[in-house]
């Protein structure tokens, strides 16, 4: 009785944001609607004039119109290519182009560009992102490079293959365990902080999870001080350093750690999966969760086409994951913090990097009753490695586990291996975040440069934060034992 009680009461709690949201929507502000139609400079004179003239503001009201022209400004760091410079980079695989060509593939979604303040002003990935977008483009692309080799390449298929098989053949959900020693640096650029002047820094830190990512040791760090986020408080996980500035030279912050990952299996039965229960444990992955899991028109729309009149949640489920492999190719992403809605974003575009497909992909699960919520990290596939977004899906009576629709199906005859990723994970990860949008421990002070995920890193100092323009990162990785 006290589950259902709770239950109802969040349900609650939420229908009061849902409304406070749609009243606020129709009332949008001036300068919102200024915004969202590109004239930026206005907006940016409105909302200095509330700022300096509005003495009833709030702290809160006050950061939110600060956050405005903060976005503005990151939305103009992403589009900064003129129309010459994506006519450029594209002559070179395809002649004589002109405009009438760029036009035809802005009105694909195949070219992402902005209007802000009269200027047509192209996404900064929007030439590379054509050639992994427009089919013809893919080819022309494949066919100027076929006489690359990757040799080298990890055989990803057979280390799938053995996961199954070990989860199959021991009855275990996780198998397969790899050890890897990771060494991180940030490096903040020169002359970005004053010398002396304290730069604090957050530095993404591996969770513990129970028999998928285990044996977590800190082998050093520099500078040697620092403070590790709680495991259960901080979904976010980092470990936080501090250290003065150099002020003419870079400033270095770095750490060096050692865990182990395990794949992960599980085989469905899809006859013996049922409609969750929702439970209070469970009510959190099943509701909306503005700004970027919200149950749209549009979104709903096409949920009902994917799902027809399908029941089976893990039926249902790959439906979804089918359409998502399908018809939302993987292309380069403009900061999320610069994204009002990313599941929205996601089918208004019709692309989208593995963040904005895992949004998409558990909005969806969402929708139709299945518990889904977001995971990420680092992937590894040796000698490689990159930042990397994908879930958690929950089946009953299984339980939960590992999903990444932006992996998506594989090229096999083998249905276990085919669909491998809707209900598996393989070896080589590195999870940092069991949600996003979440603090981190201790608290920053200033705007997230990231405000969805957690893998490069945040930095500060009493100045303000210190943007991805103003520092750089490292990741390297060695493989220690599989």
């Amino acid at each position: 009785m006290r589950t259902r009680l709770n239950s109802l009461k969040y349900s609650l709690f939420l229908l009061i944001i849902f409304l406070l949201f749609t009243c606020n929507q129709k009332d949008s502000p001036q300068y919102l609607t200024k915004i969202n139609s590109g004239q930026f400079a206005e907006a940016k004179i409105q909302i200095q004039n509330i700022l300096q003239n509005d003495r009833a503001l709030s702290d809160e009201e006050r950061q939110k119109l600060l956050w405005e022209i903060e976005r503005m400004r990151r939305i103009e760091k992403d589009f900064n290519q003129p129309e010459s410079a994506v006519l450029e980079y594209v002559s070179k695989y395809i002649p004589d182009i002109d405009s009438s060509d760029l036009k035809r593939w802005e009105e694909q979604k195949y070219l992402e560009f902005m209007i802000i303040d009269g200027d047509k002003r192209y996404f900064r990935y929007a030439a590379r992102n054509l050639f992994r977008l427009d089919p013809q483009c893919k080819d022309i692309w494949s066919e100027y490079y076929k006489d690359r080799t990757d040799t080298d390449r990890f055989n990803l298929d057979k280390h799938i293959e053995d996961v199954i098989k070990i989860a199959v053949q021991q009855n275990k959900k996780f198998v397969k365990p790899v050890k890897i020693r990771v060494q991180y640096q940030i490096s903040v650029d020169e002359n970005i902080v004053p010398r002396g002047e304290l730069i604090r820094c957050w530095i993404p830190f591996p969770r513990e999870i129970p028999g998928r990512q285990e044996e977590i040791n800190i082998l050093r760090s520099d500078p040697p001080s620092y403070q590790v986020a709680g495991n259960e408080d901080c979904v976010q996980r980092t470990i936080y350093l501090e250290r003065p500035s150099a002020g003419p030279d870079q400033t270095e912050f770095s750490v060096n750690y050692e865990f182990t990952s395990y794949g992960s299996y599980v085989p469905i039965v899809p006859d013996s999966v049922i409609p969750a229960i929702p439970s209070a444990e469970l009510v959190p992955y099943l509701v909306e969760e503005y700004p970027h899991i919200v149950f749209t028109p549009e979104l709903k729309e096409i949920s009902h086409k994917i799902v027809g009149n399908e029941k089976n949640p893990y039926l249902i489920a790959r439906r979804l994951f089918e359409w998502i492999d399908l018809n939302i190719p993987w292309a380069s992403a403009r900061e999320y913090s610069t994204i009002r809605n990313i599941s929205q974003y996601a089918i208004q575009n019709m692309h989208g990097d593995c963040g904005i497909k895992a949004l998409l992909f558990i909005t969806l699960l969402r929708l139709n009753g299945i518990p889904a919520r977001w995971q990420s990290g680092w992937e590894f596939q040796p000698p490689d490695h990159n930042m990397h977004d994908w879930g958690m899906v929950y089946f009953e009576p299984y339980g939960w586990m590992a999903m990444d629709v932006d992996y998506g199906l594989r090229q096999s005859e083998n249905e276990q291996l085919k669909w491998f990723y809707l209900t598996g994970m393989d070896s080589y990860r590195l999870i940092y975040n069991d949600a996003f949008s979440q603090k981190l421990c201790p608290p920053k002070t200033h705007f997230r440069s990231e405000t969805i995920d957690s893998q490069r890193g945040e930095l500060e100092w009493k100045g303000g934060n210190l943007y991805f323009d103003q520092w750089s990162w490292d990741m390297k990785f060695e493989i220690v034992q599989n």
